[in-house]
């Protein structure tokens, strides 16, 4: 007898409690049902991982699926799909779409548009507002609600929050952790004078270090005073990196593989707009202060800042062009190269891909490959060249700033709770195993 609703990986190098194992996992109605070697159960859906390696499946906690209202820029059916062709097992989708999601009725809207459509687990932002930021005892009601998340910065969208009366508020009467965009507004709308047109460059310059560094330690004070979890995003200097570094007691901090990647001049001047994004890539010793962080521990996650605009929209002369660059489908890839290029461990890797967005927000029964948790599952070739180019990107944008660059690990299957959404880079399309993502 076949078992059924039944999937079993053979021969596959597993990392399990911090080191490679070669094992078979053995899943069953979702769930990992058995890790061993030698698993001999009968199924139809037995997979040969021979050569293969398996990891914990990868969350993004910071992604813009734009919809509802920019459905050319993307959608929850493509950028879920982006997502999982990448090795992404699961999402954190943000509010600022049009309209936002800042009420009950317009989240609902957002899930029930989530459902049935999305080829990876998924959950949400609610947006806080100035209205609402009295009343956001109402998030704890909401299925697949991640956290708050509040602009307090320029971005893209209607969600900004100037007043510092309504910011301190949000993170006073906030049941759920916080995720902030931290530019300091006021410093923002001052310098504004400095924009040079047509000269991306200046982008760096103007949106410069202190409006992010003051807004953060005015942020974290807050999180003191009212003993709240505040989880700052897109980290962006080493002078944050630094204030942080013996002062994380209600905080936790969040950067981009563009900041580890690209710097300042060089990135404008290759990439011009494409590189432009919110807050800035800026000159390379951000760049390794940053990488410190991550080494040192004290960045907590790794997220991509998936925030798509097309391609047209990104040509346009600066400063008219959008913030933002697609990141969802390469986020696995490129941080997994760095593992293998020493710059971080595996189990740094899984720790900021996995592990501590689930303990961070409260994810249940994922972040780990353990017996009795859902099985959602990267799987990757290591040490098996690979390089990211446009024509691989399944967003609706269809680019991505690192076109042409090789990393040393290709992309090949995707577990979505217990069914195989990606095998050999091909897409099972017809279904969407998507489901809410379930919080302590």
């Amino acid at each position: 007898m076949n078992a059924k609703n039944s999937v079993l990986l053979k021969n596959a190098e597993c990392f399990i409690q911090n080191k490679f194992n070669k094992l078979d996992i053995y899943i069953k109605n979702n769930l990992i049902h058995k890790i061993d070697t030698n698993i001999n159960i009968k199924t139809e859906n037995t997979y040969d991982c021979t050569g293969l390696t398996i990891f914990p499946g990868f969350i993004d906690t910071q992604v813009h699926f734009r919809e509802p209202g920019n459905p050319e820029k993307e959608t929850l059916e493509t950028g879920s799909k982006a997502a999982v062709l990448g090795g992404i097992t699961s999402v954190f989708e943000m509010p600022n779409t049009s309209p936002p999601t800042d009420t009950k009725a317009n989240f609902q809207d957002k899930l029930n548009r989530a459902k049935d459509r999305m080829f990876c687990n998924y959950a949400f932002y609610f947006g806080a507002t100035e209205k609402n930021s009295e009343n956001l005892e109402l998030v704890n009601n909401l299925e697949a609600c991640c956290g708050i998340k509040m602009f307090v910065g320029s971005s893209t969208g209607n969600l900004l929050i100037k007043n510092d009366k309504y910011i301190e508020q949000v993170i006073k009467n906030s049941p759920k952790v916080v995720a902030i965009h931290s530019e300091d507004e006021n410093m923002l709308v001052d310098r504004k004078n400095l924009i040079k047109k047509g000269d991306v460059r200046s982008h760096y310059e103007w949106r410069n270090i202190d409006c992010a560094l003051n807004s953060s330690k005015k942020l974290i004070s807050y999180a003191k005073k009212h003993k709240k979890k505040i989880h700052i995003l897109h980290i962006s200097t080493k002078e944050e990196i630094e204030y942080a570094r013996n002062n994380k007691e209600y905080f936790t901090l969040e950067a981009t593989p563009q900041h580890l990647t690209l710097y300042a001049p060089e990135c404008y001047e290759r990439l011009n707009t494409l590189a432009q994004m919110n807050p800035p890539i800026r000159t390379k010793d951000h760049l390794e202060g940053i990488w410190k962080g991550v080494q040192d521990n004290i960045i907590d996650i790794i997220g991509s800042d998936h925030a798509p605009h097309t391609i047209e929209q990104k040509k346009n002369e600066y400063p008219k062009s959008p913030s933002g660059m697609p990141g969802v489908q390469t986020i696995g890839l490129i941080m997994s190269d760095y593992a293998l290029q020493k710059k971080i461990s595996f189990q740094r890797l899984v720790d900021l891909l996995c592990k501590n967005p689930c303990k961070i927000f409260g994810i249940k029964n994922r972040g780990e490959i353990m017996e009795g948790n859902i099985a959602d599952l990267t799987i990757y070739k290591m040490n098996e060249p690979y390089v990211i180019k446009n024509n691989w990107i399944a967003s609706n944008s269809g680019w991505t700033a690192f076109d042409g660059m090789k990393v040393n690990i290709s992309p090949f299957g995707t577990v979505i709770n217990g069914n195989v959404a990606v095998w050999d880079n091909i897409l099972n399309d017809k279904l969407r195993f998507g489901k809410p993502l379930v919080f302590n």
